[in-house]
């Protein structure tokens, strides 16, 4: 995976025995450039950064997945919990029940500045119902799990004796080994005019042509994989990491001449939204864009691409994965 590959698949370097969990691909260690400058701000700039060999989830946890870690602990995620007033200042009496941020297609086009076009909060929305209080997980099993907060999907990783991989981890997955491109298969959008991830097609977010079969989620490994074997590292749900948000990543792990290995921002002191300072909520970076990653608002189905997640906050289009380090597990 060193600088300028453009072929590195994750049969370059043998892995450590077996998978430690079934459906598990081995990632070689390596250094690879991480970012893009052609794209977003919070993107730039490139930088090299190299990390260990470590195992990540062939897809992203489904309901079924999830579902046997609440049977199995009867954990209740934040979206099925009250909510504190204390943290949501000014916030309605009503809103302040359990629930979950629920994506609401609109009727045409409106002013993209203003995501509460198409966001609204959803009591009763929640893992179990994730398409509103009135949905189910009944014909959806093989879909990502959605609307679980960092807690959440933290309780999960440990349950499974796994952890959530960074960002530098999530981005050297993704990469498959194609090292500077664009997308998780190359430089182009789509390959022969044929989608390659679950993303939205048409005018976000009135008008979805599902060119890719897909109105929301679809099922894990509906796509092609990547170099490595992994799936949906591009599009369908949005994926939690480990690191805390900051706008310019480079400038926090760059200290040197020397490449950092491991980098990680582990640190919420920059992670607060300036936009909003009545919510003193951190943030962590969500990696690879959604089913509702369009062209014209957020083409953000690529391996640089990152967000700000609040840490408290699941919704319809976030989901995750967990990795296993050499050092962690049952290896």
């Amino acid at each position: 995976m060193s600088s300028g590959s453009q072929e590195t698949t994750a049969s370059a370097s043998p892995a450590p025995g077996a998978a430690p969990y079934p459906d598990m691909v081995w990632i070689p260690g390596g250094t690879f450039r991480m970012g893009s400058e052609n794209f977003y701000p919070e993107e730039r700039p490139v930088h090299e950064v190299r990390v260990d060999g470590f195992w990540i989830d062939r897809h992203t946890v489904t309901n079924a997945e999830f579902e046997r870690f609440v049977a199995a602990t009867g954990y209740v995620t934040l979206a099925e919990r009250p909510l504190d007033p204390a943290d949501f200042p000014g916030a309605p009496p009503e809103n302040l029940v359990p629930g979950s941020m629920l994506f609401q297609k609109t009727r045409g086009p409106v002013d993209l500045d203003n995501y509460s076009n198409w966001w609204a909060w959803a009591p009763g929305t929640c893992w179990r119902h994730p398409l509103g209080p009135d949905s189910t997980l009944e014909g959806i099993e093989s879909h990502p799990v959605v609307h679980v907060a960092y807690e959440d999907v933290e309780a999960y990783a440990r349950w499974s004796g796994k952890d959530l991989p960074t960002e530098a981890e999530w981005e050297c997955a993704a990469r498959g080994g194609l090292d500077g491109k664009s997308f998780t298969w190359g430089d182009e959008d789509s390959l022969d005019g044929k989608p390659m991830a679950n993303s939205w097609q048409g005018e976000f977010p009135w008008q979805n042509l599902t060119l890719d079969g897909f109105e929301g989620t679809s099922p894990v490994e509906s796509f092609p994989a990547n170099g490595f074997g992994l799936h949906d590292m591009a599009g369908n749900v949005w994926e939690w990491t480990s690191d805390w948000f900051v706008p310019r990543r480079a400038d926090e792990i760059v200290k040197s001449c020397c490449i950092p290995t491991n980098p990680r921002i582990d640190s919420p002191d920059k992670s607060y939204d300036p936009r909003q300072p009545q919510f003193r909520i951190p943030r962590k970076v969500v990696k690879g864009g959604s089913h509702l990653c369009a062209p014209n608002y957020c083409l953000r189905y690529r391996p640089a691409a990152r967000q700000p997640q609040m840490i408290d906050t699941g919704m319809s289009h976030v989901g995750f994965r967990c990795v296993v380090r050499r050092t962690g597990g049952k290896e």
